[in-house]
């Protein structure tokens, strides 16, 4: 439940053209997960081709939300987007609030999930860097 939020980078709508150069991106995301289980940070590198059209459409955000989720409230603007939603499934329920920040060839940010099952609470972590490394092929 928690890992379908964190997954979840396609995107959102708008009103502000994010401060965001287009090209393709590569992102990186550390998560580090503490509770009753010990599980390992965990980084990923992820690669995408964010377009104009991209930019300046309805459809672009970091947010999407999964079954079982709901937007609770998002701020979007030039300079970055906020949000806090909660995802519920059988038996558990996760809060996650993320915040991003768009520096034009630069995107960093951060998303924190608290879960709480029958097997325990869970918090992961997540800090997410993106830059710009080119044109898109």
């Amino acid at each position: 439940m928690a890992v379908a939020a964190l997954a979840a980078f396609p995107m959102v709508a708008q009103a502000d053209a994010p401060n965001v150069t287009p090209g393709e991106w590569e992102f990186v995301s550390v998560t580090s997960v503490s509770g009753d289980m010990q599980i390992p940070d965990q980084t990923e590198t992820e690669r995408q081709c964010i377009t104009q059209e991209e930019l300046e459409g309805a459809d672009f955000g970091f947010i999407e939300e999964e079954e079982g989720c709901e937007l609770l409230n998002q701020d979007m603007n030039a300079d970055g987007l906020s949000y806090s939603m909660v995802c519920r499934a059988e038996g558990g329920e996760a809060t996650i609030d993320g915040e991003m920040r768009f520096m034009g060839e630069q995107i960093d940010g951060t998303v924190d999930i608290l879960t709480q099952s029958p097997m325990g609470e869970l918090t992961m972590n997540t800090s997410i860097e993106g830059e710009r490394i080119g044109d898109c092929e």
